[in-house]
């Protein structure tokens, strides 16, 4: 069995994840699930200060955020249809990452 760490910076956190494989392709493969960027920053107010978190919506609906800590604001994290198991951050059509702001009642 092999194993990849991968590390990813959301704010001013670091996140490590380990994908494992039983062959080289295998964890690259795995690695590539984790296909979002680094976040550096809220794109809403600027803030640094991020973190991940999750919820579940109507007890069968399973939501993975960045939220910013400061202005509430998120964005979400999407899966493929096809593979549920991989990851994006939901972008807009001009590909900026999809901020949305916090709504009073959510």
């Amino acid at each position: 069995m092999l194993q990849l760490m991968v590390s990813k910076r959301i704010g001013r956190r670091q996140f490590h994840f380990t994908v494992q494989g039983s062959s080289f392709h295998e964890v690259v493969a795995e690695y590539d699930r984790l296909s979002f960027p680094d976040v550096p920053a809220c794109g809403l107010c600027g803030s640094d200060n991020l973190d991940l978190t999750s919820r579940v919506a109507q007890d069968k609906f399973k939501y993975t955020s960045v939220k910013c800590l400061d202005c509430r604001g998120d964005v979400t994290f999407g899966k493929m249809q096809r593979d549920d198991q991989t990851v994006f951050l939901r972008r807009r059509e001009n590909g900026e990452l999809d901020w949305q702001p916090w709504k009073k009642g959510e």
